[in-house]
């Protein structure tokens, strides 16, 4: 590029990045409200590697190779590590990476907030989220009440909850059990489910099936369903949490079938992350959850997109 068209592009590029001023001013009141939630409630915050030997082995998310190490997806398994030696609350904001994520709703590098606490499972995990939502909102003086996309969001709980059985009953003409053997779950979920969830209030979309809860942990009382959920706000997906699932031996057996399902997609195959799993007979029953800090963004700013609410898209930096 000649010294004349590199003049000439850098006022747009800085127009581009000052018409994003009011949302990252929101953006970072949003982070130091949600960082105050936890110490207020005697959580830790922890930083973990974001280079780690072995990812978990998830069938359709891909880390990003760096050496002979991987770029985080999650902190999820270092964060475990550490319940497991005896932290009982934590939370962490971190930055993650997945190979091949792009779009209106997803980055390659983007910012979760995670956390954990032990001596609870999924239903009190819940009442926490609310309690989060509402603290984050009235923080950036908005009260019960936000506006998304044409769409008056009542934060005020009790929640929608719905089961994901219910969920199919309801919006779709397949049966859980159809769309699951199929194999186009993850394809009605997006296209007949998502677009009703969260519209008048939040959603909790909740109980999925086992074969869809690659650490979530089984009802006891019906094994066919483990105990996760998810959390929606104007159709936008937010949030995934669940009871965790502290055996190590079904642990080992889920991620070598999941090992499985990439090799026989032609995916990239991971090494066993042994020290988590050597772990886990250590944790207490715990309840944790990621939470997406971009999207969270968005829905604050009243964002389609969420170029919106970073900095630097991959394309800008």
């Amino acid at each position: 590029m000649s010294p004349g068209s590199k003049n000439k592009s850098f006022p747009d590029e800085q127009r581009r990045l000052s018409g994003r001023r009011q949302h990252l001013l929101l953006r970072a009141r949003m982070v130091q409200a949600i960082r105050l939630f936890f110490v207020n409630r005697g959580y830790l915050e922890v930083e973990t590697p974001q280079l780690i030997p072995s990812p978990v082995p998830e069938t359709h998310i891909d880390a990003i190779c760096a050496g002979d190490l991987y770029l985080q997806t999650s902190p999820e398994i270092c964060m475990k590590r550490l319940l497991s030696a005896g932290y009982p609350k934590m939370f962490q904001i971190s930055k993650c990476f997945r190979r091949g994520e792009r779009g209106t709703l997803h980055l390659p590098e983007f910012t979760l907030l995670e956390w954990y606490q032990t001596g609870t499972d999924y239903n009190g995990l819940m009442k926490e989220c609310e309690r989060l939502f509402i603290w984050v909102s009235r923080s950036l003086e908005m009260g019960e009440n936000i506006r998304y996309r044409d769409m008056d969001i009542i934060l005020k709980p009790p929640w929608e909850r719905i089961t994901v059985s219910d969920a199919f009953a309801r919006y779709t003409s397949f049966t859980l059990e159809k769309a699951v053997e199929k194999g186009c779950f993850d394809d009605v979920m997006v296209g007949d489910i998502e677009p009703h969830l969260g519209i008048n209030r939040p959603t909790f979309l909740y109980d999925y099936p086992a074969s869809l809860a690659a650490l979530a942990r089984l009802k006891p009382e019906n094994p066919e369903f483990a105990e996760r959920f998810e959390i929606y706000i104007g159709g936008l997906e937010l949030a995934n949490g669940f009871s965790e699932l502290t055996d190590p031996e079904e642990q080992r057996a889920r991620f070598e079938r999941d090992q499985h399902q990439r090799q026989n997609s032609g995916r990239q195959v991971y090494p066993m992350p042994e020290r988590f799993l050597n772990s886990l007979e250590h944790m207490p029953e715990t309840a944790g959850i990621a939470l997406g800090v971009d999207r969270l963004a968005m829905i604050f700013t009243n964002s389609s997109r969420i170029d919106y609410v970073v900095s630097f898209t991959p394309e800008e930096s």
